[in-house]
């Protein structure tokens, strides 16, 4: 048997042009949107995936696969130095994971076009951690609470607009008796309150928050903690200011002043773009003064002793 020399095909390969190059960068970039999709995750996280990479992108100045370790300490060690550690961390994050789908989907790929074996410029002694200094949220005192709802009756008498400020005023005590999250309590129909279910009634709150992306989760929710006695003062002495009818099927348990087409109360209004509802004023015996440090949040709710607004 002789020997004979055998060549790789690979070193004949015709040169790329710099047009080629660039749309393949682009179908690579595609096919990772694509596949970050497939896996289940929301447009918000993809988009901020490769906001991230066109950064990166824009400061290197040529395809991210050409990217070496000594060109990630640069970039994460001077250009990102005085960042602040969610942006390090989030950047860092969605590089290493683009650079796992070139290695899983294109590593032969590039290695025929350009010669270079993909390898991600991040390791153990240059990839940017988060802080590890806890980020506590210490609620206020029961006492700045008791503070807060007495402020908020008492401004309920003498308040512009009654209705829209008891409405706001039950939907805080609905959430800190029961729980409730905001667009719980938004999406909340006037039939979904139970009386007759259990000792002291029960809402149906059906656009619950669901888990591992399965859609609303339906649940029942006592009125325990003086919710019942809240949410029936709300229904028999403020709900009437909204002119809603009643007797409508879906008629919001917290109608809006606005009005739908066929007259009917609409919801109050939905999220912000932050995420939350537009903020609630403070009663104005809540408010810090001069001097005085700000810890009072409406976003943690002890029930007063009184539902009485009067």
């Amino acid at each position: 048997m002789a020997l004979a020399a055998v060549r790789d095909l690979r070193e004949y390969r015709a040169p790329v042009s710099e047009e080629e190059l660039a749309e393949f960068e682009t179908d690579v970039l595609a096919g990772f949107v694509l596949a970050r999709a497939s896996a289940g995750l929301v447009d918000g996280t993809i988009r901020s995936d490769t906001n991230h990479l066109e950064l990166i992108r824009d400061w290197f100045g040529r395809p991210l696969w050409e990217m070496e370790p000594s060109d990630a300490d640069v970039y994460f060690g001077k250009v990102l130095r005085d960042a602040k550690p969610s942006t390090r961390t989030g950047r860092a994050g969605a590089l290493a994971v683009f650079f796992q789908f070139l290695e899983l989907r294109h590593k032969v790929e590039l290695h025929n076009l350009t010669g270079r074996v993909v390898e991600c410029p991040l390791d153990e002694m240059n990839r940017p951690r988060a802080s590890v200094e806890p980020q506590l949220r210490i609620p206020p005192s029961a006492a700045e609470i008791e503070e807060l709802f007495a402020g908020w009756r008492e401004e309920l008498v003498t308040c512009r607009k009654f209705g829209p400020a008891a409405r706001n005023y039950a939907v805080a005590r609905l959430a800190a008796d029961v729980g409730l999250r905001i667009n719980e309590a938004r999406m909340l129909d006037l039939d979904d309150v139970r009386w007759e279910l259990g000792r002291f009634g029960k809402l149906n709150v059906r656009h619950a928050k669901g888990s591992r992306r399965r859609g609303p989760k339906p649940r029942l929710v006592p009125l325990i903690n003086g919710a019942d006695r809240n949410l029936r003062w709300f229904i028999e002495d403020v709900w009437g200011h909204f002119d809603a009818d009643h007797a409508r099927p879906g008629a919001p348990l917290f109608p809006s002043e606005r009005k739908n087409r066929d007259g009917s109360c609409s919801r109050r209004p939905p999220t912000s773009s932050a995420g939350r509802w537009p903020p609630m004023p403070l009663p104005s015996t809540c408010r810090p003064g001069p001097g005085s440090s700000p810890r009072t949040s409406c976003g943690i709710f002890v029930p007063p002793s009184s539902i009485s607004p009067a």
